[in-house]
């Protein structure tokens, strides 16, 4: 199993690529910490990560709150010891529609949950990180930091945000042997789908699949493939790495 022995953090995990990197990490020996805000949704996670086989615990919480990501990491220390992997999933955007008809409130939500999260995250894991001298972080981005588009301006600039962080974090951390690398789906079967479009319906959807050249929307198993050669030890030599898996969306 390639991640045996290894803890791992992955916020966002109720749902969506969140959900599917905390089941193959499990399925590959990690033992997970799962966190959502919902808690039925993250419950849920653990229990087909349990039901499966594998170990898995849940902590609530909201990424953007510095006192429940510390409640978050000190969790994963009580109850496995050790934190090895923190995957930055969590994230949230605004319903496709012209930039100044986003409210200030959205505004401010969105980059606390995709940008703060990752200072929090790295504020209350990175100590506990370099005592060990080892650590990965995995930062779940979007191409649409990379290829933005109108519609979707500030959710894009937190992405960006997000990718440029993360790759700083990368040189900083490097002599600390704490590895951070970034992975920018293109939009997928999540629930946030129809913001991204704007609504989800089949004539939008397949304007949108046009826009991919392998001709489909990404999955959760997409993402979970990518996230766990970032966090096994074949990926050792690579920190501030940004993969695509996009089917071709950025080409």
């Amino acid at each position: 199993m390639r991640l045996a022995g290894k803890t791992a953090v992955v916020t966002g995990a109720g749902s969506g690529f969140g959900r599917g990197i905390a089941q193959r990490f499990a399925a590959e020996g990690a033992q997970v910490v799962v966190n959502d805000l919902n808690a039925e949704n993250g419950e849920h996670t653990v229990a087909d990560i349990v039901d499966a086989g594998g170990k898995a615990r849940f902590c609530a919480g909201d990424v953007g709150k510095d006192a429940d990501v510390k409640r978050l990491m000190d969790f994963a220390i009580a109850v496995y010891g050790v934190i090895d992997i923190v995957v930055n999933n969590a994230g949230t955007t605004h319903k496709n529609q012209p930039m100044l008809d986003v409210s200030e409130e959205q505004f401010d939500r969105i980059y606390a949950v995709n940008v703060k999260s990752l200072f929090l995250t790295a504020r209350h894991a990175v100590p506990h990180m370099r005592t060990r001298h080892n650590g990965v972080f995995i930062t779940i981005a979007s191409t649409a930091g990379v290829r933005p588009r109108p519609g979707l301006t500030w959710y894009n600039g937190s992405k960006g945000a997000a990718i440029t962080t993360s790759r700083s974090m990368a040189a900083e951390l490097a002599k600390d042997n704490i590895r951070v690398n970034v992975i920018n789906p293109v939009a997928g079967e999540t629930a946030m789908l129809a913001d991204f479009m704007g609504e989800d319906t089949p004539e939008r959807r397949a304007q949108f699949v046009a826009t991919i050249p392998l001709g489909r929307l990404s999955q959760p198993s997409d993402i979970a493939t990518a996230a766990l050669f970032f966090a096994s030890d074949e990926a050792s030599f690579i920190t501030g790495a940004c993969l695509e898996v996009d089917g071709g969306r950025c080409v």
